[in-house]
C-alpha cells in the first residue's frame, strides 16, 4: 500500500517535471525551426541576387574585425572624464569617427580577398592551360578535313 503511493507520487512528479520542462524545450525548438526557416529564405535570395556574394564576404569580414571600444577617459584640455572610441589602437572623439575608420578596414580587407582571389585565378600558368585544347595525345587530334557540302 505504501509502495503504490510512492510509485503514484514518483509518478505524478515526473509528469510534473517533463511539463514543466515541455514549454522551455517547445519554445527553443520553434526558435532554431525559425532561424533555419530564415536562413533557407536569405539562401533563396542571395541565389536571386547578383551581389549577394560582395555582401557575404563584407559580413564575413566583419566577423573578423575588432569591434570600435568605448572608453571613458580623462580629457586632456580641462580633466573631465569623457567618452572616446578605440579602433585598432587610434582614439576616435566620435563614434560615427571610429565606425566610419572600422568600415574601411572592412572593405579594405574584402578587397584584397578578391585581388588575392584574381592572383590565383587569373595566375599565368592558369591562363596558358584555360583556352587551350582538352586533347594532349597529338595521335588522337583530327588529322584530316571533312568533305565539304
Amino acid at each position: 500500500m505504501m509502495a503504490d503511493l510512492i510509485r503514484v507520487a514518483l509518478l505524478l512528479s515526473g509528469v510534473l517535471a517533463a511539463f514543466a520542462l515541455y514549454q522551455p524545450v517547445l519554445r527553443t525548438l520553434r526558435r532554431f525551426e525559425a532561424r533555419n526557416a530564415e536562413r533557407r529564405m536569405q539562401e533563396l535570395k542571395s541565389a536571386m541576387d547578383a551581389y549577394a556574394h560582395y555582401r557575404q564576404t563584407v559580413d564575413f569580414v566583419e566577423e573578423q574585425i575588432e569591434p570600435v571600444s568605448a572608453v571613458t577617459v580623462a580629457d586632456e584640455r580641462t580633466g573631465e572624464p569623457v567618452k572616446r572610441y578605440v579602433f585598432l589602437g587610434a582614439w576616435y572623439a566620435s563614434r560615427s569617427d571610429a565606425d566610419a575608420a572600422r568600415y574601411a578596414a572592412i572593405v579594405e580587407k574584402a578587397r584584397e580577398f578578391y585581388v588575392d582571389l584574381d592572383r590565383v585565378f587569373l595566375a599565368r600558368g592558369r591562363r596558358r592551360w584555360s583556352g587551350g585544347t582538352a586533347l594532349t595525345d597529338p595521335s588522337k587530334h583530327r588529322s584530316w578535313t571533312p568533305p565539304e557540302k
